[in-house]
């Protein structure tokens, strides 16, 4: 679901950054308020929970990939304007280090797996767990299943209108290619099946082990991460590679010299759009999570080493910025 480099349109990215800003600096303005600054570092964790869950890719009949995000788990945990932040830094840390993601389209991957994926997973979360208060963890799967589909629907529109929009004297697409007739149904097919299922279990496993293991992390004014919770981030590090056995490429993400060899409907695309072949080039310092000279599930594992610490290292530093006293909102977690 991250959108790369020179898909979407420049126009389409600044607009999808434009919408952004505004929810960026109200989930800013929301954390002051609803989350203690000590407890800032958890929020580094929670972003280091999504980050990792990024990238177990799950393969897909066809040769597609896909993954979790953990977006609504965040949301369940910290309120969805912490979920905003956290997944927002996450995807920073990923596309500036590891070229998941284009830098121009930030805008719009935190528009989908930031914005759209938290508060629509949250705002169902809330309603199921009224109806179902003794079934939490299955409201949370539920909640993230239907969390991840919309933001995949979303991000299939973007996908989708590029053609419509910016062509070339010729008739052919500048960026993506694909219209929403095709975008739709191929985004929607692995994530209503798999990826959603996958988004489901990664939400509540992992809310279901804090609850048991480290419930004090669910607290609302509680700041302590025991060890159970940083040996959960270590066992999913030492996982990641298990995400290198899905061969194939996410829908979406191909390089522009793959996309021209793409069969839809039958027919190979047959040429690469303008757009990506002249667009913004970005190089990553680990691109597709590989440390040079490396074995490559060696280097996975760095880069999932690499990532964690950055993100809490992050949040600590975003700490020192909060004022101290906080006004606390139980209502906005899960307890």
């Amino acid at each position: 679901m991250h959108i790369p480099e020179n898909y979407l349109s420049p126009s389409t990215c600044a607009v999808m950054t434009a919408a952004m800003l505004p929810v960026w600096f109200m989930a800013v303005q929301k954390v002051k308020k609803e989350l203690p600054k000590e407890k800032m570092p958890l929020l580094g964790i929670g972003a280091a929970f999504s980050f990792l869950g990024m990238m177990f890719n799950i393969p897909l009949p066809g040769g597609t990939t896909g993954h979790a995000v953990g977006a609504t788990l965040l949301a369940i945990m910290f309120g969805p304007w912490s979920a905003c932040l956290a997944v927002s830094v996450a995807l920073f840390v990923q596309a500036l280090f590891f070229g998941d993601g284009g830098i121009l389209a930030f805008g719009a991957n935190c528009f989908n797996m930031a914005f759209v994926m938290p508060f629509v997973g949250w705002g169902l979360f809330r309603k199921l767990r009224a109806m179902m208060p003794q079934h939490e963890l299955l409201a949370a799967g539920l909640s993230g299943y239907v969390g991840i589909n919309m933001a995949a629907l979303v991000a299939a529109i973007e996908f989708g209108v590029q053609p419509l929009l910016f062509t070339d004297a010729a008739g052919q697409a500048l960026y993506c290619p694909y219209p929403l007739s095709i975008s739709i149904p191929a985004m929607m097919a692995g994530h209503l099946t798999l990826f959603g299922l996958a988004e489901a279990v990664f939400t509540a496993a992992i809310l279901g082990y804090l609850k048991k293991a480290a419930p004090s992390m669910l607290e609302a004014q509680n700041s302590y991460a025991g060890s159970t919770v940083y040996g959960l981030l270590a066992l999913l590090i030492v996982g990641t590679p298990l995400g290198l056995l899905a061969a194939g490429t996410a829908w979406g993400e191909w390089d522009p010299e793959e996309l021209a060899e793409q069969d839809f409907l039958g027919t190979e695309l047959g040429y690469t759009p303008a757009g990506m072949e002249d667009g913004f080039s970005f190089e990553a310092l680990f691109p597709d999570y590989t440390i040079a000279g490396m074995p490559e599930s060696f280097g996975y594992i760095l880069s999932a080493v690499i990532g964690t610490a950055l993100l809490i290292v992050a949040f600590k530093i975003l700490a020192t910025f909060f004022r101290h006293h906080t006004d606390y909102d139980t209502s906005v977690q899960g307890n």
